[in-house]
């Protein structure tokens, strides 16, 4: 008996000495997975100063809540402030962010850290405005995805809705800034809809470079120059915003219908109230939210594409607002 009850100790022993290994080592993997670092991102917009871009960092900002990352928004200080938003993008390389989202002032002016980002291995997703990829992958970088509205298509809702609501007459485009593909984009899609619809005749087509007072300006120009205009499309609302001053400054808001583009809040109360007839509304809360989710499962998947290979392209769907 005795015997048996020494067995029985040693063997019970044995089995606390397992169970408080067995322990530590659950205890160990429990702090190792807590001491894990979040991923930590960065996104480089075009300015804060303008609705669409604020919309867009607000829904960065839920779906980084919703992901449980860690996410840091920055913007050049004025949408002509290319050389800031280089800048901006070349500090980020060096501060240990896991990938960075970023949309480009141009088509070029973030190509030189956009090819460090990919040397480095650091995932990167191009937001609405498209980097030129042709010099990008000539260059040795990439992206992994590319996040935008389809911009010629914006310009085509709006061209419809315009001959669908006139039927025949002059009508005008305020274009963005020169050179910048989204403009350019929303510009030919409206003209190709103006120039093959019989009865409709564009006259002009003048830069307003995305700002209320030189769209003010410009249209007040060309009413001037063409008193028979009947509508105008306008390449966002900030300018669309503008140019409906200038078509209620000259009396003429019975004759002239302004369409605008981006869906602001600001654009749409108008609409509501009278003022603009329509906007192309664009969802930029979920351009960015698709962004981030993109630039978060390139990081877990450690993937950078090489030079020759084609980024992933996501499009958010327009939609015509118009009462």
């Amino acid at each position: 008996m005795k015997k048996f009850s020494l067995m029985s100790i040693a063997v019970l022993f044995f089995m606390l000495l397992v169970g408080c290994n067995s322990s530590a080592t659950s205890t160990d993997e429990v702090n190792a997975d807590s001491s894990e670092k979040p991923i930590k991102v960065a996104v480089v917009l075009k300015t804060l100063s303008n609705p669409f871009w604020t919309t867009m960092e607000q829904g960065i900002l839920e779906e980084a809540e919703e992901l449980g990352v860690e996410v840091e928004i920055l913007a050049s200080q004025s949408e002509e402030d290319s050389q800031g938003q280089l800048r901006i993008f070349e500090d980020l390389i060096n501060k240990e962010y896991d990938g960075i989202a970023f949309a480009p002032l141009s088509p070029v002016n973030l190509i030189s850290p956009t090819v460090t980002a990919t040397r480095n291995g650091i995932p990167t997703v191009n937001i609405d405005e498209k980097v030129d990829m042709d010099e990008l992958h000539k260059a040795g970088g990439n992206v992994n995805a590319f996040v935008t509205t389809d911009n010629v298509q914006v310009g085509e809702q709006a061209g419809t809705f315009i001959v669908e609501t006139i039927g025949e007459g002059q009508v005008a485009i305020v274009e963005g800034r020169s050179g910048n593909a989204s403009g350019e984009a929303r510009r030919s899609g409206a003209a190709s809809i103006f120039e093959s619809t019989d009865g409709i005749e564009l006259v002009t087509s003048q830069p307003a470079d995305w700002d209320r007072n030189k769209a003010l300006d410009v249209v007040s120009n060309m009413i001037q120059r063409y008193p028979d205009l009947k509508a105008i499309y306008a390449a966002n609302d900030t300018m669309a915003l503008g140019a409906l001053q200038a078509v209620n400054n000259a009396g003429l808001q019975e004759q002239i219908i302004v369409v605008g583009t981006d869906g602001q809040p600001e654009a749409i109360e108008s609409v509501k109230n009278g003022g603009l007839t329509a906007t192309v509304a664009q969802d930029s809360s979920e351009i960015g939210k698709e962004s981030l989710r993109l630039l978060v499962e390139a990081i877990k998947n450690s993937e950078i594409l090489d030079a020759d290979e084609e980024p992933d392209f996501v499009t958010v769907s327009s939609y015509i607002v118009s009462e």
